[in-house]
């Protein structure tokens, strides 16, 4: 005889809570204290249950919707990135379901406790966050395809650019210009598992530390300006200010140009700055940054996203995107001040 399938009071009575707070734990996920959400998401692992939403969904052929979940209030780069995520998306005819998440650098741990698994998409972009085993192993277990950009995954298909990369493209310009002595500001981060900053910073540390005679300082900001603004005084109103300073993405550089400013040290003249993005508020400051092609690795995102979804068995992959320098009005040789733009395919 069959078994009944598990029902909400059964997960409850398990957990030791109240069906309104099961209810919560997958509704309203905010409202339940992160110990309890962790004990009702491994009841309703173990019994193996189903919420109703769920199971109707899981009976038709297809939502014809997407999710996409990123900090998209934390940085201004994912909302390029679901620009491309959206064009995409609506030329191959799917809606977009969009659910903002904090910036997994201000977070104490990078791990999404729980995600819209409800049956509300026929599939997930996570954008900017390294999700945790035990997250993976649900969305897997439960057959919803997803699609990692800007992060790690060991289960699914990935897009990104190469951190460590982006890193050195930035060292190789200011070696190139006759840069020695540099400043490194990335973003402080809470949590303590290899985040994008560290990366970025190994590759920049790795390429200035080839060369010998060269001299390296790190400091670390907030996410804001104001706060990278403060953080690069330290680098610059010192005995050892460096000639050269790399900032972890274009936001904390243009704090490292106002410091500079404050100072009254003159960029490019005294002091070459380098950002990575290239967004808008590169083009607007003229400041010389890595580009990153954040439309396109939405876009990408999407067609692998509807490949899983029509194939499921399709083989995991990892998709890189170039990076190249842009040089603008904030970088110049130790002898010369010339401006001016120029792009650089950089070879990987």
């Amino acid at each position: 005889m069959t078994s009944p399938a598990p029902t909400i009071y059964d997960v409850a009575r398990a957990a030791g809570v109240s069906i309104s707070t099961v209810s919560n734990t997958l509704n309203k996920p905010e409202r339940v204290n992160k110990e309890t959400r962790a004990r009702i998401l491994a009841c309703i692992d173990e019994l193996g249950f189903v919420p109703k939403s769920e199971a109707t969904t899981l009976a038709r052929k297809r939502m014809g919707r997407i999710g996409v979940i990123a900090p998209f209030t934390s940085y201004v780069s994912y909302m390029t990135r679901l620009a491309g995520v959206l064009a995409e998306a609506g030329a191959s005819g799917f809606e977009v379901a969009t659910f903002d998440s904090e910036s997994a650098a201000t977070s104490t741990t990078p791990i999404l406790d729980t995600l819209p698994i409800k049956g509300q998409v026929d599939g997930l972009i996570v954008m900017g966050f390294e999700l945790d085993a035990s997250v993976e192993s649900r969305l897997e277990e439960r057959g919803v395809p997803t699609v990692v950009v800007d992060a790690a995954s060991a289960l699914f298909p990935i897009v990104t650019c190469d951190d460590e990369e982006s890193g050195r493209i930035g060292a190789m310009h200011l070696l190139e210009l006759g840069h020695r002595s540099f400043g490194y500001l990335r973003e402080r981060q809470l949590g303590s598992y290899e985040s994008q900053a560290d990366r970025r910073l190994s590759g920049f540390a790795a390429e200035i530390r080839a060369v010998p005679g060269t001299q390296l300082q790190v400091v670390e900001s907030g996410p804001s300006f104001e706060s990278a603004r403060q953080a690069a005084r330290e680098l610059i109103d010192s005995d050892s200010r460096p000639s050269a300073i790399m900032a972890h993405y274009d936001e904390l550089a243009v704090g490292v140009l106002k410091a500079a400013a404050d100072l009254g040290v003159e960029v490019p003249g005294e002091l070459s700055v380098v950002g990575v993005d290239d967004g808008p508020v590169a083009e607007a400051t003229d400041l010389t940054t890595v580009r990153q092609p954040f439309q396109e690795s939405g876009a990408e995102a999407v067609r692998l996203l509807l490949s899983v979804i029509e194939r499921p068995a399709v083989e995991r992959t990892v998709t890189f995107l170039s990076l190249r320098i842009v040089e603008r009005a904030t970088t110049a040789s130790l002898q010369s001040g010339d401006e001016g733009e120029r792009e650089h395919p950089w070879p990987s």
